[in-house]
């Protein structure tokens, strides 16, 4: 297994996140809601890390209910903003989708970031627009459920994915948002 895993990244060129940019610092420091801990900064150097390496990450953030996880998650979608990628967070169900749209909203409230939700009972022209915006970049940080992989939904620049919950999907899912993105995007599940 973990000669297969070496392989795997040796295999998978990532894109490379060099820079911590306005978008961060500026969350950082005028939005952040409490100071991070220790494990959050350290987790948050070693993704860092990971996504300047040049390889792809596959990485598993863990942590007890209430730890901190989507905003050491949010942070790294961030860092993505900050080098040119768009970034997703998919969760299993759309209440869970629901509540982190609602937390990522409320976290980066007056910053010039489009965030959008879209899950399966998003229908008609609300969802051609998100569709839309998109495709054409205009959306920076997609959140929603397994509505994200369908075949409709086309990420120009899709850097990093986040998937809550990854139990709850099956690998041919996981596998086709790899396809979402020329090449493989970093993955934090």
């Amino acid at each position: 297994i973990l000669r297969y895993s070496k392989d795997r990244q040796q295999k998978y060129k990532g894109y490379v996140f060099t820079t911590i940019g306005n978008i961060f610092n500026t969350f950082y420091s005028q939005h952040l809601p409490f100071q991070l801990t220790n494990a959050q900064k350290r987790v948050l150097k070693e993704i860092r890390k990971d996504t300047g390496s040049g390889r792809q990450m596959n990485r598993l953030l863990q942590g007890d209910v209430g730890s901190g996880k989507t905003l050491v998650a949010l942070m790294c979608m961030l860092i993505a903003l900050d080098n040119g990628y768009q970034a997703c967070m998919i969760a299993p169900t759309e209440i869970l989708a629901h509540q982190h749209y609602e937390t990522v909203k409320s976290l980066l409230e007056g910053m010039n970031i489009r965030v959008e939700l879209l899950t399966g009972s998003v229908r008609g022209k609300k969802r051609k627009a998100i569709l839309s915006a998109l495709s054409a970049k205009e959306i920076h940080l997609l959140i929603g459920t397994h509505a994200i992989i369908e075949d409709t939904v086309n990420f120009p620049a899709l850097g990093l994915v986040v998937i809550d919950e990854q139990h709850r999907f099956g690998v041919a899912q996981r596998a086709r948002l790899w396809n979402k993105s020329i090449q493989p995007p970093h993955v934090l599940v």
